[in-house]
């Protein structure tokens, strides 16, 4: 017998559209809202530029095959959706500018929602938030509609735990956190969640798990960070980064991360400024933590130093220089590029009077800098370099790029994916 169950999914973004998806798919009667009406219009046509697969299928074939069954739509309409739901996930972001969470998406949400929110309604909130949000911002924004929380429509957080490029994997076989503000809310909200989630549930306070899904992502960027200055370390050394990374996790209780060009995506930059005004609030020191932080945005400017060094040594200066960027998408076999150090990188290269030409086949957006071919990028280029893979880029025949480059030119590679015997042709710093 297939389940049912009617859905809104608020913000369809990199989370939310997989998540309304992954609902459809398992038989649900999903409505996506978002308030842009150029994504709408896209969604509801079947274009979407993610990078998610499942079971052999895209995202945009998924998408139109839930649209063409009839169990999904997307709305700019809080109206058209109460109509036919009674239950709610809220994904929109919470950016995070100047080191200042900017809650007003959700406080939007939130009151487009208080305007439709029916008796029995259950409300899941699901984006990373700082902790006590749903208890101290979005309870009292929506019982301005003059529901009670816990009595006249429930109210749970669940933390979003997924990985890009594996959502619908993720969705449903990663262990889940949630708490709701009463007991009712959490076991509907588990009713709702489980729909979708095959994997472990772990129930706990609100706050906890509000806050374990911030320190989640923190760990990871101070992690990052530890791996950076031991890449330094490295270098200095005549180490090779990545054999002293792959030894060190031989052993089964060490797992570091691989160094890069920084950390990027929504989720590992902004998560410490999740957790600062709590902090704050609360008189607790996170040094440690925004040291971290600080290692890990200090990254391109190192890159950018060190091509500045090598193209010295070269006879070249960076100043009048082209320097090719391969990858501007925030991480591997993405298209995701918010908060992405490439652009950093890119921003800091012209700084210092580079001419720099960057490509991303993964990437839809336009940039002054991004080119439209491989060769584009590196024709009479002096440096390279390579921070974000892509499927394209696995393919690259290096001996070919090089003879595109210009003389004595500079690589440096940001994934170990470079062949080390360029460097008997090239200047080749592996990072």
């Amino acid at each position: 017998m297939t389940k049912s169950l009617n859905i809104a999914v608020i913000g369809l973004g990199f989370i939310g559209l997989p998540l309304s998806l992954s609902y459809a798919r398992k038989g649900a009667n999903v409505v996506g809202i978002d308030v842009s009406e150029p994504l709408i219009r896209d969604i509801n046509q079947g274009i979407s530029h993610h990078l998610e697969y499942f079971e052999g299928k895209s995202l945009a074939d998924i998408l139109k095959d839930q649209l063409a069954a009839g169990r999904f739509k997307a709305t700019t309409s809080y109206e058209e959706a109460a109509s036919q739901v009674n239950n709610y996930i809220i994904t929109v972001g919470i950016p995070v500018k100047n080191g200042d969470p900017e809650m007003r998406y959700l406080t939007a949400a939130c009151e487009s929602l208080v305007g439709v929110l029916k008796k029995g309604d259950t409300v899941i909130l699901r984006s990373t938030v700082i902790p006590g949000s749903t208890e101290d911002l979005v309870k009292p924004l929506l019982e301005k509609s003059g529901l009670k929380a816990g009595e006249d429509f429930y109210l749970a957080y669940a933390s979003e735990r997924i990985a890009e490029g594996r959502a619908f994997e993720e969705f449903i076989n990663m262990p889940l956190a949630m708490g709701g503000i009463n007991e009712e809310s959490a076991k509907r909200a588990h009713e709702v969640l489980t729909f979708v989630t095959e994997a472990e549930v772990t129930i706990s306070d609100i706050k906890v798990v509000e806050t374990s899904k911030v320190i989640e992502n923190v760990q990871r960027d101070v992690n990052i960070a530890m791996v950076q200055q031991f890449a330094r370390f490295a270098e200095k050394a005549g180490i090779d980064t990545f054999e002293l990374i792959r030894v060190a996790n031989t052993h089964k209780r060490v797992n570091l991360l691989t160094p890069g060009p920084g950390v990027g995506g929504y989720c590992l930059p902004n998560a410490l400024y999740y957790l600062l005004p709590k902090a704050k609030e609360i008189g607790v020191n996170l040094d440690l933590l925004e040291t971290a932080r600080q290692i890990n945005d200090s990254v391109p400017r190192i890159l950018v130093n060190m091509v500045g060094e090598k193209l010295s040594e070269a006879g070249k200066t960076l100043a009048g220089s082209k320097v090719a960027v391969l990858g501007l998408a925030m991480k591997d076999f993405s298209n995701d590029d918010r908060i992405s150090p490439p652009h950093h990188l890119v921003q800091l290269l012209e700084e210092a009077g580079a001419h720099v030409a960057a490509y991303d086949p993964a990437v839809p957006a336009r940039y002054p800098y991004k080119v439209d071919s491989l060769g584009d990028a590196v024709s009479g280029a002096d440096a390279l370099i390579y921070v974000t893979v892509q499927e394209e880029f696995l393919e690259i025949d290096w001996d070919e790029v090089l003879g595109k480059m210009n003389q004595n030119p500079v690589l440096v590679d940001g994934k170990n994916r470079i062949p080390r015997s360029i460097s008997e042709k090239a200047v080749l710093i592996r990072i």
